[in-house]
């Protein structure tokens, strides 16, 4: 089964996020398939012929990596509270424009979310 364009777009931009807050915790195998195949847009066979193994294999790698990752978000949720802050900025920051105070208190509160959002 073939997937579609934005479908395969949206997964790979949901493996990219999720290799980013978990990376760490992948094995050293893992984080070098899953870059090649994900950031690098390595196919399966450039993979399996850098590699040494056959493309069945990096193609087992591979899932099972997405795997990890996916049940990684299910227990910690890092990637969905992320998601979910972002959007909380976006409404403070559309609520703070359309108050009727003064442009040096819009200021002061947007500054004040943009030190909440760097410390994470």
């Amino acid at each position: 089964m073939l997937i579609e364009e934005p479908d395969a777009l949206a997964k790979t931009n949901r493996i990219n996020l999720l290799f980013d807050f978990y990376e760490p915790l992948l094995t050293e195998k893992q984080r070098t398939f899953l870059k090649y195949y994900f950031h690098d847009d390595y196919s399966l066979g450039e993979i399996a012929a850098e590699s040494g193994i056959s493309r069945q294999a990096v193609y087992e790698h591979v899932k099972r990596a997405e795997q990890v990752l996916e049940s990684y978000e299910g227990k910690l949720q890092l990637l969905a509270k992320h998601e979910s802050r972002q959007q909380h900025v976006v409404e403070l920051e559309r609520s703070i424009a359309e108050l009727a105070v003064g442009e040096d208190e819009k200021k002061r509160l947007l500054a004040a979310i943009e030190r909440l959002t760097t410390t994470e």
